[in-house]
């Protein structure tokens, strides 16, 4: 079984018991007991399975499941490579771009009418708070517009890198940078991509994504360090 090839009796016992999101877990001294290891060897399987996203742990409800995400053990082995190379991240937004891309199609299709009114909702207000006197950059509606597009894809691993992608993209702080025609320009694109959309013009939509994904090259932004 797959199971056995787990790394810790932690997780086997996660995976072997059935848990749902929200269950609450017996106290660590019951587990550590049920499970046959030390308490301390205990507390240090549930930090990876923190790590991994599968549990939360907080004084007043004890240990919960709290399900399988494929974005908390991607973004935090991104986070590592970002702080030791932070140039890393051309290399991982290539590979979102393809992703985004190969999935494009699939993706729209499932998009409901009530999806396709949020991300016009989503440029309208990115496009007030770039038009204010004292300009908003509007990162939340960027990541969200992107996001929201893939949001009914009934696949976790493809979701997780998407996330993963935009946590990387205000970590390196692309999210500060404000060139007020680089912005406009960027959401020019993502105000045609959302009516292509609703319009149901998946390849338009395509070509017009796969067009926008140069802008930031284009403009010769340097992550630093």
């Amino acid at each position: 079984m797959i199971a056995s090839r787990l790394p810790s009796e932690f997780l086997r016992y996660l995976v072997g018991n059935g848990y749902q999101p929200g269950d609450r877990l017996p106290p660590l001294n019951e587990l550590s007991k049920e499970i046959g290891i030390s308490t301390g060897k205990l507390r240090e399987q549930l930090d990876v399975a923190r790590a991994l996203g599968l549990v939360k742990a907080s004084p007043r409800r004890g240990v919960t499941f709290t399900g399988y995400r494929f974005h908390p053990p991607v973004q935090l082995s991104l986070m590592v490579a970002l702080a030791m190379d932070p140039q890393q991240f051309d290399n991982f937004s290539n590979m979102r771009n393809h992703l985004e891309a190969a999935y494009w199609s699939e993706a729209t299709a499932l998009l409901t009418d009530q999806d396709k009114e949020h991300l016009r909702a989503l440029v309208e207000e990115a496009k007030r708070k770039l038009n204010q006197p004292r300009i908003q950059i509007p990162f939340r509606e960027h990541r969200a517009f992107h996001l929201t597009i893939f949001s009914r894809l009934n696949n976790p691993f493809v979701i997780g890198i998407l996330e993963a992608y935009w946590d990387a993209y205000e970590a390196v702080e692309l999210n500060t940078y404000a060139d007020y025609i680089y912005l406009q320009e960027v959401w020019d694109y993502h105000d045609r991509i959302g009516q292509a959309i609703a319009r149901g013009d998946a390849a338009e939509g395509r070509r017009l994504l796969i067009e926008h994904f140069q802008l930031l090259h284009k403009r010769g932004v340097q992550i630093e360090a």
